[in-house]
């Protein structure tokens, strides 16, 4: 055999090593719509809906999931801060996730609030979570079995563990970047026209900053360039050239953010557990960090708040 064909199968070889993980990766923490209905009655899997929209999960759902409203369960409502241990330890008694399980979470809004769903799990070191890729959507699209009735089930035996400060970034952390004191790469998931300041927040939500623009020093990756329009996550290898074409390559620690840290999560899961970089999730967002008095912003439309 020449040298050439040698070489070129032993390159062949290397890219199949490499390209392992990441398929891994996918499997790991995705589940597909087929894979699901096959496995809706295993004792084991646990089924969490995270939508937002109000009514969703009533008027018909995934059988045997349990509902979880991100507006109540997943947050704590007074202190504007994830949801404290004891009530998330009520949640993983009410949806029987028991030590043992795998949870899947899907939701609408393309899994944004499933998102961060599982950003709350990792947080608080519940093993084996995974996402349905696609989402309601495509459950939906495929014409998959629906219910409205809800399963009581036996209270789960998980219990959350210390939160992990490793995951979630806080208005210091990003501060510190934004004067380069800490060399972290800020990755801003918002739109476009958010990015640059010509809207404060798309139209018809209630979460606002009194200033446009982004932190200085982020890029922009618009979450919905991670996804195929089925709203499943694209491969690996497509997720790493639409990072790298921006300079992000996983080589420094990440913080992502967006408005309320909904759509960062969705792009947190994609780079920290598909692609597996050093990412945490900042969900104080722009909607603190833009109206944090005296930090540094990036507003090239010069929009201002106000002024008609």
């Amino acid at each position: 055999m020449s040298l050439s064909k040698l070489l070129a199968g032993a390159f062949a070889a290397l890219a199949s090593l490499m390209a392992f993980p990441a398929t891994a990766q996918h499997a790991k923490y995705l589940v597909t719509t087929e894979w699901l209905e096959k496995n809706l009655n295993d004792p084991k899997v646990r089924v969490i809906e995270v939508s937002v929209n109000p009514g969703l999960f009533e008027r018909g759902h995934i059988p045997g999931a349990s509902n979880v409203n991100w507006h109540t369960d997943l947050v704590d409502t007074v202190n504007r801060d994830i949801a404290p241990p004891k009530q998330f330890q009520a949640l993983l008694e009410r949806a029987g996730v028991n030590t043992d399980s795998t949870v899947v979470l899907y939701g609408d809004n393309n899994n944004w609030f499933a998102a961060w769903g599982a950003w709350i799990f990792d947080i608080y070191g519940i093993d084996n979570v995974k996402i349905l890729d696609g989402g309601r959507k495509k459950w939906e699209a495929e014409g998959r079995p629906q219910s409205n009735s809800v399963k009581v089930l036996a209270a789960g035996n998980a219990r959350p563990k210390d939160a992990n400060p490793a995951l979630r970034a806080h208005l210091q952390d990003v501060l510190a970047v934004a004067r380069k004191d800490k060399q972290d790469v800020l990755v801003d998931i918002r739109s476009a026209d958010e990015y640059n300041g010509k809207i404060f927040a798309p139209n018809g939500v209630p979460e606002l900053a009194v200033r446009a623009g982004h932190v200085p020093g982020a890029v922009n990756v618009t979450w919905s360039k991670l996804v195929a329009e089925d709203g499943t996550f694209k491969s690996a290898d497509e997720l790493r050239a639409i990072y790298q074409a921006v300079g992000v390559d996983g080589s420094k620690p990440i913080i992502t953010y967006c408005r309320i840290g909904e759509r960062s999560s969705h792009s947190w899961f994609a780079l920290r557990k598909l692609l597996g970089y050093d990412v945490r999730n900042y969900d104080g967002s722009w909607t603190e960090y833009g109206n944090s008095v005296g930090s540094p912003i990036s507003n090239p439309s010069g929009t201002v708040w106000g002024k008609t």
